[in-house]
């Protein structure tokens, strides 16, 4: 059985983990370097393995490391689901709640993820959230793992290994920067010869088929991985990329970039709010899902009733 000790460094080895490394560790457990490689050192000496690189190498999970790590992550679920079974029976609301997010979304209006933090705070004044912001595909094999207990990403695809709640949809317009020759030129004036000379960025993760639909093949002569890449490559002045409304309305706001054509190259990407209930109750996430499934009629109904 393990111990309160055990317990003190698995704790450490997946916050090390989970942050990359040693020294970024450092600002999450709040201790030093020197502690937090004595307690991994402990710890693998408890278990009599070598659970991951260090020093000068590049930190990076042994094998055994890795199925150890995946074990703290069922051990804490475990726990968790624990501490809410306890917290039932005294009519509390106990434990971590790990939610992540794609990057790049907090401006967007639409976006319902404050006010259900906010209502879920009040409805578990004693439980604790811990809130992500990564790619993409980290939050997807994060849920998968265990890692999180949910996350509210873009989806491009169906996802036949979560449970899924539609959340809301963010729309998405081709740009170009002040710099670029389209700039000062009328939508009427941008047809499809000149759409065919264009230089466009694909954005590697967002494959939305509908985007370049209208347009046919195009030159697709930048990648980038992240809304904020695509907004530095379109500044440039050399390339058009599509970004959300909400995210590119500061730099539209500022004279730095328009959207074009958006009655004909304006989509919208679907947002779900990703998870695996697995059979096993989670009092933290039932109440998060709760919550934003009334957001997001809320919201809904607000929408109907501004058109």
């Amino acid at each position: 059985m393990a111990t309160a000790m055990d317990l003190k460094l698995f704790k450490v080895f997946k916050a090390v983990v989970e942050s990359g490394g040693f020294t970024p560790a450092q600002a999450e457990l709040n201790i030093g370097l020197a502690a937090i490689s004595k307690q991994i050192s402990d710890l693998e000496i408890r278990l009599g393995m070598r659970l991951c690189t260090r020093g000068r190498e590049k930190f990076g999970l042994t094998e055994q490391g890795k199925v150890i790590y995946q074990a703290s992550l069922d051990l804490f679920s475990a726990l968790d689901t624990f501490r809410g079974q306890v917290g039932n029976v005294r009519g509390e609301l106990l434990g971590d709640l790990t939610i992540a997010v794609i990057d790049n979304t907090c401006s967007d209006p639409n976006s319902p993820i404050v006010p259900v933090l906010r209502a879920w705070r009040e409805r578990a004044p004693k439980a604790r959230i811990r809130l992500s912001v990564a790619p993409l595909e980290e939050i997807e094999q994060g849920i998968l793992k265990g890692q999180f207990a949910a996350g509210i990403v873009p989806v491009y695809t169906e996802k036949t290994d979560f449970d899924a709640m539609p959340v809301y949809r963010e729309a998405v317009e081709l740009y170009c920067s002040s710099d670029h020759p389209f700039f000062c030129l009328q939508d009427s004036e941008i047809d499809d010869e000149k759409l065919a000379t264009a230089e466009y960025i694909e954005h590697v993760y967002a494959n939305h088929q509908d985007k370049f639909r209208p347009m046919g093949p195009r030159n697709m002569s930048a990648v980038a991985t992240q809304v904020e890449a695509v907004a530095m490559l379109v500044l440039t002045g050399r390339y058009l990329g599509h970004l959300p409304t909400h995210w590119a309305k500061s730099y539209v706001d500022r004279g730095q970039m328009r959207s074009l054509k958006p009655s004909r190259f304006r989509v919208t990407t679907p947002f779900k709010l990703l998870y695996r209930q697995c059979g096993r109750s989670n009092p933290l996430l039932d109440v998060f899902l709760e919550l934003m499934e009334k957001e997001v009629a809320q919201g809904v109904h607000m929408h109907i009733a501004g058109q």
